[in-house]
């Protein structure tokens, strides 16, 4: 079947286009190819659907044309992904499906809207999308524990959930081979992405990733959002700013309007278009036959 891969910030992506709703990908065969041994290797896969052909998805299609279906590496539904988003979006305008400008595109969220510069624009490949305001859904004291240290985190939610915790360096995570644990073990029912946070200046924030579903990540932009709120909260800052976050796979940019909502931006680059062999391929007719529209 056809794919795309991309990155957001060297948070990678496989990109699936599926315009009619036809693939149903099992939790294995979503581990199978975003495995780098069985597949093409991805932080996470997104299948492209237009909201018409996504049962949880149709309520949108007044608002949306297309569906971001994401799966977190392990196989897991996600409900956004910030990096995955603007990716999802440049891909749908290299693709022609959409014009450069804004994109209303539906997720497991709710709608985003996203902004692709066109070609001659100065922003150099700088995708953006409203992310929406954080929330802080607690409780209100959890613990986070990783390499032997125990830290205070504070729940965010930016569409996902999120433990933020600040170190003094962020050598302090330790290897993130193994995924942290928090304190009680009800706070996040559903698992949870770890942003560990060093404070390198006023609007300046470093951090390291453990994503839910995939371990440590070059990047992550609800993590980045999320770390920023929680910057924030600590500080009991309320005006509007503009934040630089440092990440592995390079710099993310926040702003923060007045009434909290908050815009991500970043690189989002597609780097490969091909066919892959799908887990199982033998077993099932062929894919390509069915999905229309691809390109």
């Amino acid at each position: 079947m056809p794919f795309a891969k991309g990155h957001g910030c060297q948070n990678s992506f496989l990109l699936l286009p599926d315009p009619a709703g036809r693939l149903d990908l099992t939790t294995d065969e979503i581990r199978r190819l975003a495995d780098t041994h069985t597949g093409a290797g991805a932080d996470g896969i997104l299948r492209v659907v237009r909201c018409t052909a996504a049962p949880e998805a149709v309520a949108m299609a007044g608002t949306a044309e297309w569906f971001m279906d994401y799966r977190n590496a392990d196989g897991s539904l996600g409900a956004m992904c910030g990096n995955g988003i603007r990716l999802f979006a440049r891909y749908l305008v290299d693709a022609g499906h959409c014009s450069p400008g804004t994109l209303a595109i539906a997720t497991r969220a709710g709608v985003r809207h996203v902004r692709v510069p066109p070609a001659s624009d100065g922003a150099q490949g700088q995708v953006s999308v409203v992310m929406g305001s954080p929330a802080f859904p607690g409780p209100d004291h959890i613990t986070l524990v990783a390499a032997g240290r125990r830290w205070p985190a504070t729940h965010v939610d930016m569409g996902n959930p999120h433990a933020v915790v600040f170190v003094d360096d962020l050598a302090d995570a330790g290897t993130l081979h193994v995924p942290p644990i928090a304190e009680p073990a009800d706070a996040y029912p559903h698992g949870f992405t770890t942003e560990f946070v060093a404070v390198r200046g006023p609007g300046h924030l470093a951090l390291r990733v453990h994503e839910r579903g995939v371990g440590e990540t070059r990047a992550c932009g609800t993590g980045a959002c999320a770390a920023v709120a929680a910057h924030r909260r600590r500080a009991h800052d309320t005006r509007a700013a503009d934040y630089r976050v440092d990440l592995l796979g390079g710099r993310l940019h926040v702003a923060v309007a007045g009434d909290g909502t908050m815009t991500l931006a970043g690189p989002a680059v597609i780097t490969a278009h091909g066919v892959i062999g799908l887990p199982g391929s033998e077993e099932r007719t062929d894919p390509l036959s069915k999905l229309e529209g691809v390109r």
